[in-house]
């Protein structure tokens, strides 16, 4: 992607792309007609993936043809080495040829010739021929290669270790050991089974990752992301905290098509931040409040991040399932940062700030407001009973069509060729990390590794569920810091989500737990690539500014805690097990909201004026009291009290706090 031209010297642009490229992939860009090749072959990809999605054909095959796809354009976009971006290289054809060759022999059963063979190719996974053997191994070379050149070397020595413990684990002590297997047995597993490479994380990516991959596309390419951050600017206008607000309405209207933290908060910063240092905004502070808005973008409905396609899948669940139990957690982060920013605008005497739009909000909305369309579509669909596969392949189309209705939108050839291709280029990453991601699935799978894993987080915790709670999200954190937030996430689903479940934490909430911590990472160093982005931005010190995303991302780290240990709290994700009733989750829900003002009082340590820190402890322990009420309602008399509790120590702070000010005047 590019930002705003001269707001950023060469340098800055460098170093933010390369921070965009950490996320993404770095990618070659080649022009003539190798050039043209490539994007006709990625063109290709994304006009097979609408086909399916219209049409019946069958989940292997779907898989199969998915991943010699991306495989193959990963090989010869993706550089080997950095030194070779932008250089055509043989060995990148040669593995573009060996995915194709790889997955042809699979669809032909080793026969080559016929297609008919594929069920018999299946069939002998528990006796494979040594052919068998030859090109699976070459498949799972080639899977790690395209993963380490799309993400990295974490991940691929990760699965190849995970590989190691099902070929030796029989030498490890209790209780990791496990009898061992062969590797004959290893390699069918991983590619001639679903429970490998194959699998349901494959599975996921084929038939709906990349599908909302392209919609972005389309959006982006149509004009939709510069007017939905044109609106929120235009709409917050006229008040001292309306940069901090527009900030938080773009995120969230831009997050939904972005679905990448790091591309938001690029997009959004480049064109908010001259606003917000009119405003007054500091240079840490707007790089904490861009970051904590990309990542917003990531819990966002009716899009999210990848990982809550797998979710569903995993839970076998529909993704309007998923999207509801999204909405309350989703609106409680952005109340967070509203609440921030309410703050900020007291804190720094921030200024009203009209930004340089040349139409009125009305304007706007009658010249681009057909925007909206294709996203509310997308939801109109599902609820209406079209699958999440349907609902975006109407919603591409749609947003297709109603870009003609202006000029300077249309997606003419011209501007829609370039948009298919980059549907499926941004795809490339999230499907290798998906495939490689099976091999550890497979590796969990076939030695019983997450029983194992679960019965030592809860012996380590003492059976108590808060403190495996609490291990649960350090490892999910830790995790995220090395591995892609979908990889994060399929990991610790199979290997730390059943200790909470083993615990009575029902399977959603334990999901919904693991795939908010895996986003959290996004804002956590080393690797917090969305705080960086910013810092490059607005010329800000990086960790300062990661310590800053952080103040204005606390709900967020605290907010999933309530689905696992609430007993109540799963009313939160608009589930109500054991007869609750909504009256129960608007009660949770009020407590929530209430908390996470209270944490945003302590965070910030300001309400009119500056906080004392006997003022900051009691606004945190009010927080606490309201969204945990479980922690203390045995010292109290219930739940209710705890929170009444909490309600009061707030209100007495916020009414000393405002008495206090009165009578001090103005600050000077």
């Amino acid at each position: 992607m590019t930002v705003q031209a001269g707001l950023l010297s060469d340098e800055e642009r460098r170093k933010v792309e390369e921070l965009i490229e950490q996320e993404e992939g770095e990618i070659s860009r080649f022009a003539g007609w190798y050039g043209r090749l490539l994007t006709s072959i990625a063109v290709a990809m994304t006009l097979f993936h609408l086909y399916a999605a219209a049409s019946t054909i069958d989940q292997q095959s779907l898989r199969e043809i998915h991943v010699a796809f991306a495989l193959s354009l990963v090989f010869l976009l993706f550089p080997a080495v950095k030194s070779w971006r932008n250089r055509i290289a043989p060995w990148d054809i040669v593995g573009a040829a060996l995915s194709v060759g790889v997955i042809w022999y699979m669809m032909t059963g080793g026969t080559w010739t016929s297609l008919d063979g594929v069920d018999d190719f299946l069939d002998r996974y528990v006796s494979p021929t040594p052919e068998d053997l030859v090109v699976g191994a070459i498949l799972i070379v080639l899977v790690l290669e395209t993963t380490r050149r799309a993400t990295g070397w974490i991940m691929p020595v990760l699965s190849m270790t995970f590989f190691a413990y099902a070929l030796w684990g029989n030498y490890l002590p209790a209780p990791w050991t496990h009898k061992g297997y062969p590797l004959s047995d290893m390699i069918a597993e991983t590619y001639m089974t679903l429970n490998g490479i194959f699998g349901s994380a494959i599975d996921v990516s084929a038939s709906l990752i990349v599908l909302f991959t392209i919609f972005g596309a389309i959006l982006q390419a149509s004009g939709a992301g510069r007017f939905f951050i044109d609106f929120a600017l235009r709409a917050m206008k006229g008040q001292p905290n309306a940069a901090g607000r527009a900030v938080v309405l773009s995120s969230f209207l831009l997050g939904g098509p972005s679905g990448s933290g790091v591309a938001t908060t690029v997009t959004i910063g480049t064109v908010a931040w001259p606003i917000m240092r009119e405003a007054g905004y500091g240079k840490s502070a707007a790089g904490g409040l861009l970051a904590a808005g990309g990542l917003g973008a990531i819990l966002s409905p009716p899009v999210m991040g990848a990982a809550a396609f797998l979710i569903a899948e995993y839970l076998k669940m529909s993704y309007l399932d998923i999207v509801r139990m999204a909405i309350i957690p989703t609106c409680l982060y952005y109340f967070g940062l509203l609440v921030m920013t309410e703050i900020d605008a007291r804190k720094y005497s921030l200024r009203a700030v009209d930004p340089a739009i040349d139409m009125t909000l009305g304007q706007l909305v009658q010249r681009y407001g057909f925007h909206f369309t294709s996203l509310i579509s997308v939801v109109v669909l599902m609820i209406w009973g079209y699958s999440a596969t349907y609902a975006v392949f109407w919603s591409i189309l749609l947003a297709i069509l109603v870009s003609f209705l202006r000029a300077d939108t249309a997606l003419w050839p011209r501007k829609l060729i370039p948009a298919l291709a980059n549907g499926a280029i941004q795809a490339l990453g999230v499907a290798a990390t998906c495939a490689c991601a099976g091999i550890i699935v497979g590796v969990t799978t076939k030695t019983g590794l997450a029983l194992k894993f679960s019965s030592i987080v809860i012996d380590l915790a003492g059976g108590s569920l808060f403190w495996t709670a609490l291990y649960t999200s350090l490892i999910v954190w830790v995790v995220g810091l090395a591995v892609p937030v979908t990889a994060s996430y399929i990991m610790c689903a199979v290997i730390a989500a059943p200790a909470l479940i083993k615990l009575g934490v029902p399977d959603y909430a334990a999901h919904m737990f693991i795939f908010y911590y895996a986003v959290l990472s996004e804002v956590s160093p080393p690797t917090a690539l969305s705080p960086f982005a910013a810092a490059t931005i607005t010329r800000a010190d990086p960790y300062i500014t990661t310590l800053q995303s952080w103040k204005y991302a606390l709900p967020a780290f605290l907010v999933p805690f309530i689905f696992v240990l609430d007993p109540i709290g799963s009313g939160l994700l608009l589930e109500f097990p054991n007869g609750m009733s909504w009256g129960w989750a608007v009660w949770v829900t009020i407590g929530a909201a209430a908390g996470v003002v209270a944490l945003a009082f302590a965070a910030q340590g300001h309400i009119t004026r500056p906080l004392s820190v006997v003022a900051r402890v009691a606004c945190f322990a009010a927080g606490v009291s309201l969204m945990f009420p479980d922690l203390i309602d045995d010292w109290v008399g219930g739940m209710v009290a705890a929170r009444l509790i909490g309600i009061a120590i707030l209100g007495l702070v916020v009414a000393y706090e405002v008495i206090r000010g009165r009578q001090a005047g103005p600050p000077g």
